[in-house]
Formats: structure tokens, sequence, C-alpha cells
């Protein structure tokens, strides 16, 4: 099976449990050191410098087995989802919208954006109703839109997956499926189109190589102005 190249996330994340950790090995040219980063999930990031080899990698990893774990458990407390209740506003398209409920005489309503939902009249967490209003936006919205990218650019996409991905944005394999992070369209529209063609590149190239990267600022000039929004505002959407 071909593996997917992830678009990780600012500050990596995805539960593991500590006996069998999920671990990415990525090699980064310009890093100097081995360094390794635990995501909100839980999942792990080991970062190979230029000069270094997997082994080692997997030797740097099992020398700080007792500091992953510690951190595990931080990282998930920090980063435990919060409750949104009637009235919180969550961003959509890039502009914040307030969560609203219709009751109704035989049912309620919550609605984001244009999306409705069901929902139960005793409910007070609203979060996890209205992640599904935005993962039915999202299949609406993000599949056409990067098929349509795709055929502008004769790319060979072959399926889209919408996922509730917690340690990144997107990914894409080698046979052509794009797998695309529901929240991307809380994100203002040219992050989100930023985030669609940074993954449809890689079905030319499938790395982060200087090509590549030639690649991406050949159709989306001002890429480092939606990575940079990526940085500082993308953890807020979690």
């Amino acid at each position: 099976m071909q593996q997917a190249l992830p678009f990780f996330l600012p500050d990596p994340i995805d539960p593991p449990s500590p006996a069998a950790p999920v671990v990415d090995y990525v090699r980064v040219r310009r890093a100097r050191r081995y360094i390794i980063r635990v995501r909100p999930g839980g999942a792990i990031r080991v970062t190979i410098p230029g000069g270094g080899s997997r082994r080692e990698a997997e030797v740097f990893f099992n020398k700080h087995r007792s500091w992953i774990e510690r951190e595990q458990v931080r990282v998930a407390a920090q980063y435990a989802p919060s409750e949104w209740r009637e009235g919180d506003e969550i961003l959509l398209h890039g502009v914040a919208v307030r969560l609203r409920v219709e009751r109704g005489a035989r049912s309620w309503m919550l609605v984001v954006g244009d999306q409705r939902v069901r929902v139960a009249s005793d409910v007070a967490d609203l979060r996890p109703a209205a992640e599904t209003a935005l993962r039915h936006i999202a299949r609406r919205e993000l599949i056409p839109k990067l098929e349509r990218l795709a055929q502008r650019y004769k790319l060979p996409l072959t399926r889209t997956l919408i996922r509730n991905q917690r340690s990144r944005w997107g990914s894409c394999s080698r046979a052509g499926v794009v797998a695309l992070n529901f929240r991307l369209v809380q994100m203002p529209p040219v992050v989100c189109e930023y985030v669609l063609l940074h993954e449809l590149m890689h079905l030319q190239y499938h790395n982060h190589s200087k090509k590549y990267w030639r690649l991406v600022e050949a159709v989306c000039p001002d890429y480092r102005d939606s990575e940079r929004w990526l940085r500082t505002e993308g953890k807020s959407l979690f």
C-alpha cells in the first residue's frame, strides 16, 4: 500500500497508546540534530537531520521513551477539546459565525452558516453537532473545488476524502488520493485554497524538495502568507 505524504500542522497531533505510538520519521536536510515532537493527539514526529539515518533516529526515539510518554500526557491535557455552547462563535470561511439553535415543536436544529443539523433538546455541548455541520459543508465545498483545481493544472487526482484529521491539514498518496481535514472550511478562502494546492502539487512531486516548493510558488505566489496563518491561527481550530 502506498504511503500518503502528510501536510503537518505547525504544532504536531493523534492519540496512540504508549505501547504502540504512531511515529512519523521525517528527513529535514536543513536540520542539524534529531528532534522529537509530540502532537496534541499523542502521535510523534521524529526529525532526521541531513547527515542522519533512520536507524539512528529509532535509537534516539527509544532513548527518550520515558520523556515521550510524559509529554503525551501533558500535551493531551493542554489540547483537550473545549465545549461549544449556543451563542459561541466559531470560524467559517475565516469569518466568526455564532452557533444558533432553532427550536421547533418536534425537533431542534443547530445552525452553522447555511447548514442545519438536528440536536437533542437537552444537549449542552454543541461541538459534536457543529463539527458534523462543518463536515457536511466540507464535503459540499472542498471536493468539487479540489477537482476543479486538479483539472485546471491537469493533475491525476483519483479520489478525495474528507476526514477528521488531528495531526495534519491534508495528505496525498501516490495513488492520487487526497485526504482533507474538514476544518479547512473554517479558514479564510485563500488559506484553504493554498492547502488544496499544496496537496495537489504532491501529485507531481511526492516530497518537499526545492522543485516541489518552486511548483507551489508558481501556482500560489503568496503561499508564505498562508503558511504564516496556519502557524499562528491554525491551532485555534482545534
